[in-house]
């Protein structure tokens, strides 16, 4: 996909990675389908860093707008079922 994803540049290179890696578990939700297990992990280490529900809302209100992907649809999803892929 060609976009910007939402960042904040104020986190570190470290928090700016596992945020990336969440997307991109978000984008393989849709493409190709992605193991609950794998798609929780990644959603731990970005509650880490997006600790809050608001902040949570606003960066997938950016990440929709940019790439056409919910990540709130993702993580609903996950709760009813161990492979997720979006449709």
């Amino acid at each position: 996909m060609e976009y910007n994803y939402p960042l904040d540049y104020t986190w570190s290179t470290s928090e700016i990675i596992d945020v990336i890696a969440f997307y991109n578990c978000i984008e393989e939700a849709y493409e190709k389908g992605i193991t609950k297990e794998s798609l929780m992990k990644a959603y731990r280490d970005f509650k880490v860093i997006v600790d809050s529900k608001s902040y949570e809302k606003q960066i997938d209100k950016e990440f929709k707008e940019v790439s056409g992907y919910s990540i709130y649809e993702v993580i609903k999803k996950s709760k009813e079922t161990d492979f997720i892929k979006m449709v």
